[in-house]
């Protein structure tokens, strides 16, 4: 089994909280909130086999510096060009899930050479039509009031936090290192701030969306993976502007897909991402 090991890496001005481990072709991947790069561990080590996995802490979440801006999509997909950038990765496969999903999709359509295969799991991107079914929950509104959210909920950080991985998972839970790495992670203002920053930032990445799909498709080879509560509403989003697209809904599986059903996911990651062995 490939070690895991935890490096600081200079990218975009950040100073980026990354977890690498393996050799062969790069694997990037994406989380969201309220997750670090551990939302991965159970994949991490699958995936290690024959890639080199590459899963950092997001602008401003984990142990990733906390900027005062730069938490639109658009700025996240650059963060991640220029992670690949400074570890020597012309391209990879990319994965992103929540939060991790819309600067996957940047990357992918801004940067299409960057990427050789593309997942999207547990999200919608923006406005763009075809999930009109799925309502927004009632924390994208409170998220985005500046300044309220951090306030409301200081002292009650892993209160908070962890009612979302209790939601998020159908099946055993969260594991309790794994779940204690994420209430620590989201301990503090500071720290609630930065995660609240992304959602503060949705009208610039829905229109970052807008712009890069206006007139143009997404070429790379795409997996649209859904689960509760998003389920298809992805790959809905995503049928009309993609060349090749393949969409999976993961049955009695919550909405922290990697954690939750890794036995359904990585049977899916792994045949995706060999197809892009075989035609490189």
């Amino acid at each position: 089994m490939s070690t895991i090991t935890l490096h600081r890496i200079p990218a975009n001005g950040l100073e980026v909280n990354v977890a690498i481990a393996g050799q062969g072709p790069a694997v990037l991947l994406l989380h969201g909130f309220p997750h670090t790069w551990r939302l991965w561990a159970h994949v991490i080590p699958r995936l290690a086999r024959d890639h080199r996995v590459i899963a950092p802490d997001l602008r401003g979440l984990g142990g990733t510096s906390r900027p005062e801006r730069g938490y639109d999509a658009g700025t996240l997909a650059a963060d991640a060009e220029a992670l690949l950038d400074a570890l020597g990765e012309p391209s990879a496969e990319v994965a992103g899930i929540d939060l991790g999903a819309a600067p996957a999709f940047l990357l992918a359509m801004r940067r299409p050479e960057r990427v050789r295969r593309l997942v999207l799991m547990e999200a919608v991107l923006g406005a763009l039509p075809g999930a009109e079914g799925f309502a927004a929950p009632w924390w994208f509104g409170f998220h985005a009031v500046p300044g309220l959210a951090e306030t409301v909920l200081a002292g009650h950080e892993a209160e908070y936090a962890g009612w979302f991985l209790d939601i998020g998972t159908r099946a055993d839970g969260v594991p309790p290192d794994v779940r204690a790495s994420f209430l620590d992670a989201y301990s503090g203002s500071g720290a609630l701030r930065s995660a609240f920053e992304h959602y503060r930032a949705f009208p610039e990445t829905a229109r970052q969306i807008r712009t890069a799909t206006d007139g143009a498709r997404l070429r790379v080879p795409t997996m649209a993976i859904g689960a509760h509560p998003v389920g298809d509403a992805l790959e809905r989003q995503l049928r009309p502007i993609t060349d090749n697209l393949t969409g999976h809904v993961i049955p009695d599986c919550g909405h922290l897909v990697p954690l939750d059903r890794p036995d359904a996911l990585l049977p899916l990651l792994g045949g995706f991402f060999a197809g892009a062995a075989m035609t490189a």
